[in-house]
């Protein structure tokens, strides 16, 4: 029975990544194209080819589809990070959830950067989106200590919401070195990104990535100087 259950649950998985993944997609080329604040909800669900009512099974609101969009992705980092084998360090732990992550990464370039640029354009959801990765990187933060053994006794998997002074009491209840790992990693990540976007035609993102967290492994050491032409 398991056995006959098991891909029967994985496809379902697979067809709501891609209906979300669909929504995000039409959301941001219609914004891209329009203006935010001219994109409705019927228009990115026709796009996608769903309902409204299928819309609103992924979203509470029209501006969330552009504040969350790397939800799901964040889950599926936070679950690798607490499943990597024992002998990892946290770091590395949090470089092979993010690298399994971002595999696909060079076929949605011009995607992320649609959305980095309707983000620009539009300050307010800019403000939440910030709002929504500085969340992300605080219960990131508590599974890494939740893996180290130095778990809080507020951490709660995935939790998200919340009022401001639990969210505070979170933060409070964090070792520093946690919190070092979740912020560092999620930099070297986003660095790497930008670093990659403007040298496509030099190297890999793969490349790219994986030097950043090699230069974190061995503590920032400064390279050797490069001779001026």
């Amino acid at each position: 029975m398991d056995e006959k259950v098991a891909p029967e649950d994985s496809w379902r998985e697979r067809k709501k990544q891609a209906t979300r993944a669909a929504l995000v997609e039409a959301a941001v080329r219609l914004a891209a194209e329009h203006g935010v604040e001219n994109v409705t909800v019927d228009a990115i669900s026709e796009t996608a080819g769903v309902s409204p009512r299928t819309f609103f099974n992924y979203f509470d609101s029209r501006d969330e589809v552009f504040v969350m969009v790397g939800a799901e992705s964040s889950a599926r980092v936070r679950r690798a990070v607490l499943d990597a084998p024992h002998e990892h360090t946290a770091l590395e732990a949090l470089r092979d959830a993010m690298a399994l992550e971002l595999s696909e990464i060079e076929q949605q370039q011009e995607l992320w950067q649609l959305h980095a640029d309707v983000l620009r354009r539009s300050p307010d959801l800019l403000s939440r989106s910030i709002g929504a990765h500085m969340a992300d990187e605080i219960v990131l933060a508590e599974v890494i200590a939740a893996r180290i053994g130095a778990g809080s006794p507020l951490f709660s998997g995935d939790r998200r919401t919340g009022s401001e002074a639990e969210a505070e009491r979170r933060r409070r209840a964090l070792g520093l070195y946690p919190r070092l790992v979740a912020a560092v990693g999620v930099t070297a990540c986003r660095v790497a990104v930008e670093h990659w976007c403007v040298r496509q035609d030099e190297t890999t993102f793969t490349e790219v990535f994986r030097e950043a967290f090699e230069h974190l492994a061995a503590g920032l050491p400064e390279p050797p100087a490069t001779p001026r032409r």
